[in-house]
């Protein structure tokens, strides 16, 4: 059995004291300090995040744009240069293979960003599916870092280090640029529920990257920030998680996400007559949001249950709130249950605690 792989930044993480944890064959830190401390300084000043396990997959030429309308349900060949759109990868019944983001650095030229778990998957997916047209599939995994700063303070901070006028990059916008002194793909997407920006390096220029964005975010409440607060400042801000509230069983409309899908646009793609017939009638169960004001959190897999103690949904994701100061859950619940104001219960392992389905997201930052 292999070893997992390390980031150009491990040894960093090292001397940072983090704990690690393999995830998706990878070597990555899971916390540095504690993991409240971490989610506290991403919601008030920022964090610091080594996130190169992801997957980056180029597709270039000619006919780049009509093959990604066909491999994926996002209408790509609408992106403008610079741009980037969250979307995802389906199976031919319509479930989802990994949600992404894709940025069009060029006219023929585009980035397709996996999730670590699925870059593989995706990677294969891509390569049948654009074999058709005239249009070359790389794997590019290997030729990238991945840093991310998320936070309120993330503009100070970054700010500093480029030349790129930040008040320039919209939201889900990728380019070219230069901090500290290297040269990246400037993006500014998140999965934290703050503002933030992603950067794309090359290897050998991670940790010069990575120092200069310390030493600049001292003053400004910069903590680096694993997996863990990763995980709660993701479920906070109701974004889903492959795995969890995405899979291959579950179409983008269960998880309240059909928006993503174009079927509209002009080419055929995977999946679009199993997604069409979905559109077309409410699922049966649909993700939801979940608040008690139990101490216990519900957790993935414990089962939701109606006033009556009958079975009708599952937790998909569970955690403490350290934002809001309770325990918060996303579950997926018969359509029936779902109004936002619902008394239901979830069996804490054989004990059962009342809970509220809410709105999603549970947090949103202030504009």
């Amino acid at each position: 059995m292999s070893s997992p792989r390390q980031t150009p930044l491990h040894a960093v993480h090292e001397s940072l004291g983090a704990t690690f944890t393999e995830f998706a064959g990878w070597q990555m830190p899971v916390r540095y300090s504690s993991d409240t401390a971490e989610h506290n300084a991403v919601r008030t000043g920022a964090g610091l995040f080594d996130l190169t396990h992801m997957g980056e997959i180029l597709i270039s030429g000619p006919q780049a744009a009509e093959a990604l309308d066909y491999a994926l349900v996002a209408n790509t060949s609408a992106i403008t240069p610079g741009r980037a759109r969250y979307t995802m990868i389906c199976n031919d019944a319509g479930g989802v293979l990994d949600d992404l983001i894709v940025y069009r650095l060029a006219e023929q030229e585009f980035l397709v960003v996996a999730n670590a778990a699925n870059a593989a998957v995706v990677s294969a997916e891509l390569a049948e599916r654009v074999s058709g047209f005239d249009a070359t599939h790389t794997d590019a995994s290997d030729d990238y870092a991945l840093i991310a700063v998320q936070g309120p303070n993330a503009v100070a901070i970054l700010a500093p280090l480029t030349d790129t006028d930040l008040s320039t990059v919209k939201y889900f916008a990728g380019y070219r640029a230069t901090v500290a002194g290297s040269d990246v793909l400037l993006a500014r997407t998140g999965y934290t529920g703050e503002d933030g920006f992603e950067l794309f390096t090359a290897p050998g220029d991670a940790e010069a990257v990575w120092q200069a964005l310390t030493s600049s975010g001292a003053e400004h409440g910069l903590q680096p920030a694993g997996l863990s607060c990763r995980d709660t400042l993701r479920l906070e801000a109701g974004m889903p998680l492959y795995g969890n509230e995405l899979s291959a069983e579950l179409t983008p409309f269960h998880a309240n996400l059909g928006r993503v899908v174009k079927l509209d646009k002009d080419s055929d793609f995977v999946g679009k007559s199993a997604l069409a017939a979905v559109a077309e009638k409410p699922t049966e169960r649909t993700l939801v949001g979940l608040t008690t004001e139990q101490r216990r959190a519900p957790r993935h897999g414990y089962r939701v249950l109606d006033a009556d103690g009958a079975e009708i949904g599952e937790v998909t994701s569970g955690a403490p709130s350290p934002t809001l100061g309770h325990p918060i859950g996303m579950a997926y619940v018969d359509r029936e249950h779902s109004e936002p104001g619902t008394a239901l219960q979830v069996d804490l392992r054989g004990r059962n605690v009342a809970v509220q389905v809410v709105e999603l997201p549970f947090y949103r930052r202030n504009a």
